[in-house]
């Protein structure tokens, strides 16, 4: 992995991954670090591990059920089973209407006690939280045949300033 760099702004790690394995592992890491109210954002070209990612998280959340894309359910709520925040994974691949479609998923109910998730969800849901973490998912150029990826990670808002973005 390479070492981690910072912005002025932002808490941000770039990270290199080489397996689905150390992608799910990232997402347990990134897990000791949400708490209630957390929103995720994930961004990748199809296949480049999003939902791996959700996988590790739910994981390190101590989540019940098996975290599988949600594409064609849009959301899925996974109760916590350590007495801890629940998992909201959403997909907004198909959802184009901005946050008013995603007003009709109730997310801004269930953001306070949960941690969201939401794939896809760049210039949709940025306005449910003034504090979210950006997960970027890369493949590696030239490496198509290849598992390796560039992860970027970057704390938005006060509440990822100092909370261990740069130690992931």
């Amino acid at each position: 992995m390479e070492a981690p760099h910072s912005q002025a702004t932002d808490a941000t790690t770039r990270l290199t991954l080489d397996s689905p394995a150390e992608t799910q592992e990232l997402g347990r890491r990134i897990a000791k670090l949400l708490r209630p109210g957390d929103l995720v954002l994930l961004t990748g070209e199809l296949g480049a591990g999003k939902t791996t990612l959700t996988r590790g998280l739910g994981e390190g959340l101590g989540v019940r059920g098996a975290v599988t894309s949600p594409t064609f359910v849009i959301a899925r709520v996974h109760p916590s089973l350590t007495g801890g925040p629940a998992l909201v994974h959403v997909d907004a691949y198909r959802l184009g209407g901005g946050l008013d479609e995603m007003e009709d998923l109730d997310l801004d109910v269930s953001l306070p006690d949960s941690v969201v998730v939401v794939e896809w969800g760049d210039g949709k849901v940025e306005e449910l939280s003034e504090d979210r973490l950006h997960v970027v998912i890369d493949r590696v150029v030239g490496e198509t045949d290849d598992d390796r990826r560039t992860v970027d990670v970057r704390g938005v808002g006060g509440r990822w300033r100092g909370a261990g973005i740069e130690g992931l």
